[in-house]
């Protein structure tokens, strides 16, 4: 079928006009006449051969017609603004869209973030955090750094950073605990993987006590919690050393366990962009060991 040929300018005057229900709002953010609006509209509906509005005393009102092409045309509009905008003294930005768990972003990403910037400042970065839980597909993601045992269904991946896991908590709390059952007499916070401290207790030659209390979801609000004095987390040690270094958190025993580690990883069908390349290429240079694609 081919598209009919209608005027850019109607276009425009008509969308902005359906958001505002005014010519004269359209008018002034197009830096145009109400009347020149007004005639682009009624140019477009003669055009297509149907109303667009029906014009009330005060304002617009979109008919049936109107309000199925609206948001077609809002939808379009925000596309190309956002893609235009991409353009920058003669070069495309390519955005690469990355989700991470936010232990792992706070922790560790957003202090390298810089030297991404300056190794690659055409590539427009855009990082979504959350609290492990992703869909590659479904929520655009280029990426995901995610935290696990690097097996999902229909992804590959590749290994970033161990996660040893243990107790950290205010230094007042740390205080009264000598020895690991120690932390059975105070409040344990706990995230959604129930069987962490159950793990880590055994790991201690202790016995796992009844866990009740709080639960989180992410981690970064179980340091909060901990090292505001309302009991001791089971935390990746090495994703909050500036608690530590500040002293508003302590670790008070060294035993840690391994509940998975940290990985970049990417649907098996997704076909890599430039700045997917460049990104993935990126980590693996930051690592220790960049070895290579599980």
């Amino acid at each position: 079928m081919e598209l009919p040929k209608l005027p850019l300018n109607a276009l425009r005057a008509f969308e902005a006009s359906a958001r505002h229900c005014s010519f004269t709002r359209a008018g002034l953010e197009l830096r145009v006449s109400q009347t020149a609006i007004s005639h682009q509209v009624k140019s477009l509906e003669d055009l297509l051969g149907v109303k667009l509005f029906r014009r009330l005393p005060r304002g617009l009102a979109l008919t049936d017609e109107g309000s199925a092409l609206a948001p077609v045309m809002s939808d379009v509009f925000k596309r190309m603004c956002a893609t235009l905008s991409r353009f920058e003294e003669g070069n495309f930005h390519e955005v690469v869209t990355v989700g991470v768990v936010g232990t792992f972003a706070i922790g560790w990403l957003m202090e390298r973030l810089p030297d991404f910037h300056d190794a690659h400042p055409s590539l427009d970065l855009r990082i979504l955090s959350n609290n492990n839980r992703v869909d590659l597909a479904g929520d655009g993601l280029d990426f995901a750094i995610r935290f696990g045992d690097g097996s999902w269904h229909g992804t590959d991946a590749m290994h970033l950073s161990a996660a040893q896991l243990s107790p950290v908590c205010s230094p007042q709390i740390a205080a009264r605990l000598k020895e690991p059952v120690d932390l059975a007499r105070i409040e344990l916070l706990r995230s959604y993987r129930s069987d962490e401290w159950a793990q880590w207790f055994r790991a201690a030659g202790a016995q796992p006590p009844i866990l009740r209390g709080m639960v989180f979801d992410t981690s970064l609000a179980l340091a909060e919690a901990a090292a505001r004095g309302s009991g001791a987390a089971l935390l990746p040690i090495t994703m909050f050393e500036h608690y530590l270094e500040s002293g508003r958190l302590v670790q008070p025993f060294d035993i840690t366990i391994s509940a998975g580690d940290y990985w970049l990883t990417w649907l098996k069908s997704r076909q890599f962009t430039r700045g997917m390349i460049a990104f993935k290429s990126w980590l693996k240079q930051q690592l220790p060991d960049p070895s290579g694609v599980l």
